[in-house]
């Protein structure tokens, strides 16, 4: 059973809440002191805490101080603040200072119900991200528990200890490079170089020097015979990052290499063998490119081995969230900052954005509201998004969208009528029609009269 630590020193509230929240485990605190007490003995995952806590239950204070405590003992503890005053100022200062949400008495337990396990929830996923970080390699350099991560990371943990040529596909920004390490980190080959090449960021008439070197003398300026980054690679992995861009008069270099894995410098005579695992990475089409005789069809084959499509940022859900709140961390510590979240607004905002360019667009967002951001949660405003209303926003009116669906699915398989839909729901005939007159379908009433007739 989960456990919940409620600090409240309401001796009448205690009760109403051990009976409203029948499925958990609670455990209680009246003050500060017994609150910390009762936190390190049960460590819980979700605290709901009264602000006006004794000595000073006129103001929060004390509340607020507690709240400290918690989160500098516990900072992924959710924290649900409960408040009895009207004036939301007080919720709001707790939400800046890092709790999970507030509830304003009278108590819902409905509601309340909801927000708890909507707290346990999140808690569950984000401890789930920290173990698969802490389990693998991948999943430290890999931040994310979208099912297409997890997926992707299984992956490169079954392709890590072979030899095999990998290709990684995705659109710019979606951390292609950090892949490529992960798969390095995991294999053989950890203790030996790694070496990126971007193929697009060199001219073409330097990037066979920069893959394969020269002798000295090979040309103007060749002073020395210089080392390419295959042989710098040697022992270990080498990425050819947007190997989409390769010109095609070097690709027939490119394949004999991989093939033979030896290479001759320019202006050398000499084959030298090289031991590399290569990787190759691009945001191209090259099954297109190949079509179109713009990529090598033997190169193609010979570097996707295996293909590895690594998901772009708005297809990985609840993952933009758990990515912002690491690159947060990060930029807090780069410039002493003390950013302690992101607003409601700024969430939903994060989730709706396309974002075009991926994590590197994410990280320059976050990195620019972090230096600007004027209060301890970074807003929409902050980030440069808009958050666009949702009709759908509340829990409320999903269930009652859903609900509402579900029994006119049931009404349409019974024919019209209600002891079947009744039947077909699990509920009671009685039930049934307290639910019509609830969200207002009463033509499921007529219908089934004009069905009697």
């Amino acid at each position: 059973m989960k456990t919940i630590l409620v600090i409240e020193d309401d001796i009448g509230i205690q009760k109403q809440l051990k009976w409203s929240l029948s499925e958990f485990e609670l455990v209680f605190a009246q003050d500060r002191q017994s609150a910390l007490t009762q936190l390190r003995r049960y460590e819980p995952d979700v605290v709901t805490l009264d602000l006006g806590l004794p000595p000073d239950e006129a103001n929060a204070t004390e509340g607020l101080a507690c709240l400290n405590d918690i989160l500098n003992f516990n900072p992924n503890c959710k924290v649900i603040v409960i408040t009895g005053n009207t004036d939301n100022s007080h919720a709001l200062k707790a939400i800046a200072l890092g709790a999970y949400d507030y509830y304003q008495k009278p108590i819902d337990a409905d509601v309340l119900n909801v927000t708890l396990n909507r707290a346990f929830k999140l808690a569950q996923l984000e401890a789930e991200n920290r173990a698969l970080r802490s389990s693998n390699v991948a999943a430290q350099e890999i931040i994310g528990n979208s099912d297409a991560m997890i997926k992707a990371c299984r992956t490169v943990e079954k392709i890590a200890p072979t030899e095999i040529t990998t290709l990684l596909l995705g659109e710019s920004g979606t951390g292609k490079e950090v892949f490529a390490r992960a798969i390095h980190k995991q294999s053989p080959r950890v203790k030996k170089p790694f070496v990126a090449i971007n193929c697009a960021s060199i001219p073409e008439n330097l990037l066979e020097s920069e893959l394969f070197g020269y002798e000295r003398g090979a040309f103007t300026g060749a002073n020395k015979t210089t080392l390419g980054k295959i042989e710098c690679a040697n022992g270990g992995t080498l990425l050819l990052d947007e190997i989409g861009d390769m010109p095609l008069s070097l690709q027939a270099k490119m394949l004999r290499f991989l093939q033979e894995r030896v290479i001759e410098r320019i202006g050398g005579r000499q084959e030298i063998e090289v031991d590399v695992r290569v990787i190759c990475a691009t945001h191209r089409n090259l099954s297109e490119m190949v079509a179109e005789q713009s990529f090598r069809e033997d190169l193609y084959y010979r570097i996707s081995e295996i293909t590895l499509v690594i998901p772009p940022l708005r297809d990985r859900g609840h993952d933009i969230i758990v990515i912002a709140k690491a690159l947060l961390h990060r930029f807090n510590d780069e410039f002493n900052s003390k950013i302690q979240g992101f607003s409601d607004c700024a969430m939903q905002a994060m989730m709706q954005h396309s974002w075009p360019g991926n994590i590197r667009e994410l990280q320059n967002k976050l990195k620019s509201a972090v230096i600007l951001a004027d209060s301890k949660q970074i807003s929409a405003e902050d980030l440069g998004l808009t958050a666009q209303s949702s009709k759908t926003a509340t829990l409320r009116m999903v269930r009652e969208q859903a609900e509402s669906q579900a029994i006119r699915h049931a009404h349409s398989l019974a024919s019209g009528n209600l002891s079947k839909t009744a039947d077909i729901l699990g509920v009671t005939r009685p039930t049934l029609y307290a639910l019509i007159e609830k969200y207002k379908l009463l033509d499921l009433r007529t219908t089934e009269s004009e069905t009697q007739q």
